[in-house]
């Protein structure tokens, strides 16, 4: 099912439902089940522990320090030295291996987002910050590291704890017992009432965050402009603009904590003067006596501890939520493309192409890019796209490998609908160069190396010479192994467009697209990239996208698109012949 994405990325359901959501979370834990028992059983270790002190303390105030019995008093305070110690090893392996518990479960849970991402269709990163990706896929899933570790620890430890400690206290004296039971509930009440609140404030910062990571990432690969155009105090507003909304969002969210918070510690302080004083006047009436309050205060602090974690949990259990509930969003948009049920598989193609009847529109706003497109293309042709920009040719060019699908009418290759195909089969045997070739930060023989990552070292050798690029490269200093730079900074732009056609010349497929694969370069580096297009094109289909008509007036046919349409087809010399648009084109 299609969804549709806003400027925050995509459309938010509020009203997602909540134990679908724990569920969801609930799940990142199977494969970590024995480090799980292990985080739940040392809390509850330190649970068990911290209750048997309060009792060996109670039995020395009210039975061993009565009958002065200083051998078995010795014998008691050693023992409560070393539970306490016992205690202190709980806690380290507790937090050491559940923290490690939280960083595993942060890095599947990574996984499977950069997965889904690979299936996502263009058309949600046409409409996506990449910012907004990478705040998700760092800031958010650290924050639900956090709570995978915290959550059922805190929980386990709090009940283990508070639960058999009541036991406990009301055999001792069920007066005191009530007494420090009663404020328990307006935590509890005061924590619900602010919960929702927090969340909400929460997701609006982790909102924030991403248009701040999107805002600095926008400008610093686009820094050679904004120096160009002296535009730094522009972008200095901008970011000032983002920084402010993020000011304001925090502060909102802090206000909301300081209400929370100060009203909870409010509660905890009054806590121990409420069973002091209710203590001694119980001691008036004679239903308590003082080494009653001695030990309802030590186990006081037992019931304290647990509930300050969850106080403190509270907050980060919000943003945890906001921060699931977001990397969750991603996961639930269905790629737009999607391989049918029993698509085959193609081991390889010859190239015959035809399509027919097509349209084709961006969005239903936009209006069509594509109307009634028709044309073949036989095995082995070179065949070239031509019109002015806008025109269509890029977007017709993406119909073949299936990165958008048309609204109506059929791409077929070798007489197979390309709908009935796998994606991977098909895009396997398709090369595309374009205009703008991506190089990613590695080392150029990792950059040609995308194209087959299981070639030989002689293979790359032989792409790289055939890209007409074999001679700069050896000229390097470090050859092969050196670092291209992020998006290529450090090659001109004929070099990366070269480093793309030994890519595909070592991916070596029997369908070729070439993109305005000149159009942006000087005359020397064209020259160098037509010889190597020349030679990549033989004995292979190819389309070649073009607004200079000089790279493409040897084709076999020539369409001449115009507004989304097909206007005239023909060889070089016949439509010039004509004197229709593409002469109009030629003249220009």
């Amino acid at each position: 099912m299609k969804r549709s994405y806003n400027k925050d990325d995509i459309a938010v359901n509020r009203n997602r439902n909540t134990w679908e959501l724990v569920r969801r979370f609930l799940s990142y834990y199977r494969p970590h089940r024995k480090l799980f028992a292990l985080d739940i059983l040392t809390a509850i270790t330190q649970a068990f522990l911290g209750i048997m002190i309060g009792v060996l303390l109670n039995t020395i105030l009210k039975t061993y320090l009565p009958e002065k019995d200083v051998d078995v008093l010795v014998i008691a305070i050693g023992v409560i030295f070393l539970l306490a110690t016992l205690q202190g090893g709980a806690h380290y392996v507790n937090m050491r291996w559940g923290h490690i518990l939280g960083a595993r479960i942060e890095t599947d849970m990574r996984s499977d987002l950069f997965r889904h991402l690979q299936k996502l269709s263009f058309s949600y990163f046409d409409n996506t910050k990449t910012g907004h990706i990478v705040s998700r896929i760092s800031n958010d899933l650290f924050n639900v590291s956090e709570i995978a570790h915290h959550a059922p620890e805190d929980l386990f430890l709090s009940i283990c704890t508070i639960i058999p400690t009541f036991i406990i206290l009301f055999h001792y004296n069920t007066y005191m017992a009530y007494l420090t039971l009663a404020p328990l509930p307006f935590l509890l009440l005061w924590g619900l009432t602010y919960q929702g609140r927090m969340r909400v404030k929460y997701r609006h910062i982790r909102e924030r965050i991403a248009d701040i990571n999107s805002t600095v990432e926008n400008s610093i690969q686009g820094i050679r402009e904004v120096k160009s155009f002296a535009n730094e105090k522009l972008e200095i507003g901008r970011f000032d603009d983002v920084n402010s909304e993020f000011k304001v969002a925090k502060e909102k969210m802090y206000a909301v904590m300081a209400a929370f918070h100060s009203t909870m510690m409010y509660i905890m302080n009054c806590y121990p003067l409420i069973v002091i004083t209710g203590g001694v006047v119980l001691i008036a009436y004679k239903h308590a006596d003082l080494a009653d309050i001695v030990t309802f205060s030590i186990f006081l602090r037992f019931i304290m501890n647990p509930i300050r974690r969850m106080v403190n949990f509270s907050e980060q259990f919000q943003q945890g939520a906001a921060s699931f509930e977001r990397f969750v969003e991603i996961l639930d948009i269905d790629p737009e493309i999607k391989d049918r049920p029993h698509a085959l598989t193609l081991d390889s193609i010859k190239g015959d192409i035809v399509i027919k009847d097509v349209d084709f529109s961006y969005t239903k706003t936009t209006g069509k890019v594509l109307k009634n497109i028709n044309l073949k293309i036989k095995q082995g042709q070179t065949v070239a796209l031509v019109g002015e920009s806008g025109a269509g040719k890029t977007t017709l060019a993406a119909l073949i490998p299936r990165f958008y699908e048309s609204e109506k009418g059929s791409v077929k290759i070798d007489g197979h609908d390309i709908m009935d195909l796998t994606q991977t089969s098909l895009r396997d045997n398709i090369g595309i160069v374009r205009q703008n070739a991506f190089i990613f930060d590695a080392t150029i023989a990792d950059n040609i190396m995308f194209g087959n990552p299981d070639a030989s070292r002689d293979e790359l050798i032989a792409a790289a010479k055939n890209a007409n690029i074999l001679d700069f490269i050896e000229s390097l200093p470090e050859g092969f192994d050196t670092l291209a730079g992020e998006h290529g900074v450090k090659l001109s732009g004929g070099q990366k467009q070269r480093l793309s056609i030994a890519r595909v010349f070592l991916k070596n497929p029997p369908l070729l697209i070439f993109d305005e694969a000149t159009s942006a370069l000087d005359t020397e580096s064209e020259s160098l990239i037509q010889q190597s297009m020349n030679e990549l094109c033989k004995n292979r289909t190819t389309i070649i996208i073009a607004h200079r008509l000089s790279t493409i007036r040897h084709a076999d046919v020539i369409y001449v698109m115009k507004a989304g349409e097909i206007v005239e087809f023909g060889v070089h010399n016949e439509l010039v012949d004509k004197k229709g648009y593409y002469y109009q084109l030629h003249k220009i």
